[in-house]
């Protein structure tokens, strides 16, 4: 498909809050085989997530530890949780420390996969993601590990008012990017 017939066909799936204020652009609009081009999305007209530039404005991280450490990302801990680290120690563990086991691990866990997202959308094609987010379910966009998909599914008008205040909690363990293009989504409500 080509670039624009692709960014129509983006374009017309955004937030009608949105539309005017988010925008999709290729630097290049040629496709050559051993490269591919660079395209960005700007907000209000500044360049906001550039695949290929880590110096936008969105916060990118370089270790597990800046990840553990942004104070920004907040892990839930669940009751089953804890309760599988109290048999795993066999009760030798205080109460207070119980949690602090659980976040740490869930927390690292949490940090690779971050990582692991973060590396594949610099590396990405956005041409070929963006042809997945329109061949493929709202509801997979949203639940995937694609950066790219979860911000281009935050912005898509089939996500509703509900659906967005919904998903609050689920955001707070996504990357930062996926974050901005939330409060951005929320605030158009």
């Amino acid at each position: 498909m080509s670039w624009s017939k692709l960014k129509k066909n983006l374009e017309s799936f955004l937030s009608p809050a949105l539309t005017g204020r988010v925008e999709y652009r290729a630097s290049s609009y040629r496709y050559l085989p051993d490269k591919a081009g660079n395209c960005y999305i700007a907000v209000d007209k500044k360049n906001v997530l550039n695949m290929n530039d880590t110096s936008t404005s969105i916060k990118w991280y370089q270790t597990e530890l800046e990840i553990k450490n942004d104070s920004n990302i907040q892990i839930p801990i669940s009751n089953e949780e804890i309760e599988a680290i109290r048999k795993e120690t066999k009760g030798m563990v205080p109460e207070d420390r119980l949690e602090v086991i659980a976040r740490g691990r869930k927390s690292s866990v949490c940090a690779k996969e971050l990582l692991s997202a973060q590396s594949t959308l610099s590396k990405s094609n956005f041409v070929v993601v963006a042809n997945k987010f329109l061949s493929t379910p709202i509801e997979e966009s949203i639940e995937s590990d694609d950066i790219l998909l979860n911000i281009l599914a935050l912005m898509d008008r089939r996500v509703g008012k509900k659906r967005i205040l919904n998903m609050t909690e689920q955001v707070k363990s996504k990357h930062p990017a996926v974050q901005y293009f939330y409060e951005l989504r929320l605030s158009a409500l």
